[in-house]
């Protein structure tokens, strides 16, 4: 069995049928059941819990297609917000819909404002990736040579700005991104240590935007996500 052989939405089911209500208690459960038995149990053990190459196929499939997922979350979402954000007579000169690097400036640019969007549901958690994502767009946000507004746009704002807040150290924040350290060193040096004092000096500059205010049902898109893949 390969994936040229299967459909996304048969993956998707046979996914679904090996994780059943729980994954993590899926995976407990086959732990449970493997130890101490031998080749030959094992091999029965798999057969009847239909741990076989179509499932491997499958979950390959749908990693491979998590990718895409993630890009069409960040376009959609953006899409959808436009007509809640933009003012009268405002115009769209610039807009990646792509998540990641895309080669513009920017999410949204206007004959008015730059945006970023983060499509994360904050978990309040070790969220380390997270954070140093969301830093290097405020900082871009905070540093971009424009007299146009700036906005970063997130999903609830409890967690974000409790980390702008915090006393994370910027070495680590940036530990990850040679390029943006090097950017930040060539400016302020040894200015700044922690994540908040750099935030305290540029706050003022970017405005940090919870878009739940304008569409509540993405906070309970977002939350249901987050526990569903649980």
């Amino acid at each position: 069995m390969n994936e040229n052989e299967l459909t996304l939405a048969e993956a998707a089911r046979n996914v679904q049928n090996f994780a059943a209500t729980s994954l993590r208690r899926k995976i407990a459960q086959l732990e449970a059941e493997f130890i101490s038995n031998e080749n030959f149990s094992v091999e029965t053990l798999c057969t009847n819990s239909n741990i076989d190459l179509t499932l491997l196929a499958s979950a390959l499939m749908m990693k491979r297609a998590a990718g895409q997922i993630n890009e069409v979350v960040h376009a959609v979402g953006i899409l959808l917000l436009l007509t809640h954000i933009l003012e009268d007579g405002e115009i769209i000169e610039s807009l990646s819909l792509g998540a990641g690097n895309t080669g513009r400036n920017f999410d949204l640019e206007t004959n008015l404002r730059v945006a970023e969007f983060k499509f994360i549901d904050w978990r309040g958690g070790a969220e380390a990736i997270r954070q140093n994502t969301f830093f290097k767009d405020f900082y871009l946000l905070a540093e971009s040579d424009t007299t146009k507004q700036r906005y970063l746009y997130v999903i609830g704002d409890r967690y974000p700005l409790k980390f702008l807040h915090g006393k994370r150290a910027l070495k680590s924040v940036m530990s990850k991104d040679s390029g943006l350290a090097a950017r930040f060193l060539a400016l302020y040096g040894e200015q700044f240590a922690k994540v908040h004092e750099y935030y305290t000096y540029r706050k003022d500059r970017v405005q940090i935007i919870d878009v739940t205010a304008f569409i509540p049902d993405f906070a309970n898109i977002f939350d249901s996500s987050e526990k569903t893949n649980r």
